[in-house]
């Protein structure tokens, strides 16, 4: 700022020192216009160069300066609202009492009747399946009956309910090793297949058969034969080693 003002200087070495006199007081007067036209003209140039900063500093940005993040959004948010689960019309299964159920049915072998005991306190070996078959008027019921001691299947049952609330034995198949589930509305059957010196652990074969209900009655719909691998499961050899890999 001394520069600006030294810029009005007369030549009169007191006047710069603001002296007495008419001169004097003139010349500070003028040379404080002249000052403030001065920091006018700074001022100017400070803005100017904060502009041109600004501007730079847009540029830099991709060419697009303050428009980069465009306008605000006058668009209202959506807002997702989670819609309700619908409730389930599936009716629960109605749970029968199976053993209750054998003991009643004259189609159950006296051999099952000798194996269908309890095998600890009040747990008899008995499993049950509930599921759509035969379109009755509720849930098929499919009993299959086992050992205690190997849980082998010794016979499989399917109930249909009637309209009165009772249940018929509407199939039976009493062989060793056998059992039956329920696959997609049909009736699949397992059964394995022993040979001579077989144990029970290891069977020869099985046959798995798919019964489907037609004419108030279960069909045979597809058979499948499986033939086992007999060189497998004699215990005495272990785990092969892992071959190295070629190269090394």
């Amino acid at each position: 700022m001394r520069g600006l003002t030294a810029s009005g200087d007369s030549g009169n070495g007191d006047g710069d020192r603001g002296g007495a006199g008419d001169g004097g007081g003139h010349w500070a007067t003028g040379s404080r216009g002249r000052v403030l036209t001065g920091w006018a003209a700074s001022t100017t140039t400070l803005v100017g160069l904060a502009a041109f900063g600004l501007l730079a500093v847009g540029c830099s940005t991709g060419g697009t300066g303050t428009r980069d993040e465009g306008p605000a959004g006058t668009q209202p948010v959506a807002q997702a609202t989670p819609s309700a689960d619908p409730a389930s019309t599936a009716k629960p299964t109605p749970r029968i009492d199976p053993v209750a159920l054998l003991k009643q049915d004259p189609k159950v072998s006296e051999r099952v009747r000798m194996v269908l005991k309890p095998c600890s306190g009040s747990e008899y070996p008995v499993d049950t399946s509930y599921g759509t078959m035969t379109n009755g008027p509720s849930a098929d019921v499919v009993v299959n009956v086992m050992t205690c001691g190997d849980s082998v299947g010794v016979g499989t049952y399917v109930y249909r309910q009637k309209g009165n609330g009772t249940y018929e034995n509407v199939f039976a198949i009493e062989q060793p090793a056998v059992y039956g589930t329920i696959d997609r509305g049909d009736l699949v059957v397992t059964a394995q297949v022993y040979e001579k010196k077989d144990s029970v652990a290891y069977p020869s074969g099985e046959e798995v058969i798919t019964y489907r209900w037609a004419d108030n009655r279960f069909n045979e719909h597809d058979r499948v034969h499986n033939d086992f691998n007999r060189a497998v499961g004699n215990g005495e050899a272990g785990l092969p080693e892992s071959a190295e890999p070629a190269g090394n």
